[in-house]
């Protein structure tokens, strides 16, 4: 069964005045001229994306579409009018995001997380900025500590919520964000806690024990190389970020460990490697 919305396995079936007929054995769609590449033979396999174009004929294309149905991606929106907006995917048809599926109102050129999905009536694609909307809330697949991938899908006034390994949904605390951060971005994360509520607090850092060791072993390393580094116990986070990518937290305690140790001494912005 040939599916709308997806890439499907078909092959070149027979050429005709449009285009070429392409097959899954049972069903065909036509792939226009206008989308048929070179070099490409009658009885060769393909992987199509399948869509309804603008005069609602279900047709094919072998581009690289830049989002497909049960899919998350960032998307621009090309025209906007009373009902809802046109978000850009690669094909001559864009897809419609409607008013009563918008997040906040959606402005001409601007770039936002939507949920691409096939409409059960019109079988046309739409897309929903109310992501939450079409993510699990329980079940969850990892514990506290775990590294998960994530998707930024918008800022609040708390810091950025992001997509877990695209089934949830988590939120990143501005003061556990020490780099630049942007809606569409996909990064590695971590889960900092899983609430009683079930809400997820999520952090860029490695937590653990673990992670300050190799903190430890990272510092002392580039101390031996060159022997202070101007930061310390007052530097910001930002600075302290951009120099070993940890949190300041983290910092501190790997610092506090060498200190201990006699490794290293301290100041409010340096720590210089102790002399043998």
């Amino acid at each position: 069964m040939i599916t709308i919305g997806k890439y499907n396995k078909l092959r070149v079936a027979a050429k005709n005045s449009q285009g070429l007929s392409l097959t899954d054995g049972n069903s065909e769609v036509l792939l226009p001229f206008a989308e048929v590449p070179k070099n490409i033979e009658l009885g060769d396999d393909v992987d199509a994306f399948i869509y309804l174009n603008k005069d609602g004929n279900t047709v094919a294309t072998l581009k690289e579409v830049l989002a497909t149905a049960d899919e998350f991606a960032l998307l621009t929106v090309v025209s906007v009018n009373d009902d809802g907006a046109f978000v850009d995917i690669g094909v001559d048809k864009d897809v419609f995001v409607p008013k009563r599926e918008q997040k906040k109102p959606m402005e001409l050129g601007e770039s936002y997380v939507v949920y691409v999905f096939v409409d059960d009536q019109s079988n046309r694609l739409l897309a929903s900025s109310k992501v939450d909307e079409f993510l699990a809330h329980d079940g969850y697949d990892f514990d506290e500590g775990d590294s998960v991938d994530l998707l930024i899908v918008d800022k609040s006034d708390l810091g950025y919520n992001a997509i877990i390994n695209d089934e949830f949904i988590g939120l990143l605390y501005h003061n556990e964000v020490f780099s630049m951060v942007e809606p569409g971005q996909r990064t590695t994360g971590w889960i900092k806690t899983i609430r009683v509520d079930g809400k997820i607090d999520l952090t860029l850092q490695p937590s653990g024990f673990s992670h300050i060791l190799d903190t430890k072993d990272y510092i002392l390393e580039e101390l031996k190389v060159v022997g202070e580094i101007n930061l310390g116990d007052k530097s910001s986070p930002e600075e302290i970020y951009n120099r070993f990518q940890v949190s300041k937290s983290a910092f501190k305690k790997a610092i506090g460990g060498l200190y201990k140790e006699r490794l290293i001494t301290l100041s409010d912005h340096q720590i210089k490697l102790v002399k043998e």
